[in-house]
């Protein structure tokens, strides 16, 4: 685990809260790692107030849990969870990516084929946290689309969320023997939005969903 010191802090309580976060979504802080407050304050470089502060902020956001005789930790990764998260973004996203696609102009489709080259060559690297950060990128090019803020405001929380399941998903893409699910469906995407076919997005959306969703289900069911 990496975690830099801060830069001269405009506000102490955001700029750990950022810190974490960026831990948190890069995997550096794996699910059900401890957030002791101390170590933590020894590392960013400040008191422990801002930790504190900066942890309760991580629990409202549902990223991290409180146990007793334990304190924080990184929100765990259950099978329960997974189900109710994916199914809410399923139907979420599908629909954002019929919407999106039906109205995406030209510019923005060769922007999100930037994005997926950008992911590709992540995957070439072995960089999951690159891999979903240009992947979320396209996306939200595409969703946006569909004229909707409120609709790609809720997705964007539901994806920290459950960032740490993506991040599962992606790295057990990486070990197997082919890696085309991680960027086939978004090829998918591109070319439905190219052709502003709704239905073909919302097909290639879908079609994601029950892909990574067998694939974590078996990586959890492994850790169990």
């Amino acid at each position: 685990m990496v975690i830099s010191k801060l830069a001269e802090p405009s506000s102490l309580t955001d700029q750990v809260y950022a810190v974490i976060h960026g831990a948190i979504m890069s995997g550096d802080l794996p699910a059900g790692s401890r957030l002791r407050i101390r170590d933590l304050a020894a590392q960013v470089g400040t008191s422990v107030m801002p930790v504190r502060e900066a942890i309760r902020r991580l629990e409202e956001a549902g990223l991290a849990e409180r146990f007793p005789h334990k304190g924080a930790v990184v929100k765990g990764l259950t099978l329960a969870e997974l189900a109710h998260v994916y199914d809410v973004r399923r139907l979420l996203e599908v629909e954002a990516a019929r919407l999106g696609a039906r109205n995406i102009g030209s510019a923005d489709v060769a922007s999100m084929q930037q994005e997926q080259q950008l992911m590709q060559a992540a995957i070439a690297e072995r960089q999951v946290a690159g891999y979903l950060d240009h992947d979320e990128a396209l996306l939200t090019i595409l969703y946006a689309a569909a004229g909707n803020p409120v609709l790609v405001q809720t997705i964007h929380t539901l994806w920290e969320r459950c960032r740490a399941y993506k991040i599962v998903g992606a790295e057990a893409a990486l070990k197997a023997p082919e890696v085309e699910s991680l960027w086939v469906y978004q090829q998918r995407l591109v070319t439905a939005a190219r052709d502003n076919d709704g239905d073909a997005a919302a097909a290639a959306s879908n079609d994601s969903f029950l892909d990574v969703m067998v694939r974590i289900k078996a990586q959890l069911g492994q850790a169990s």
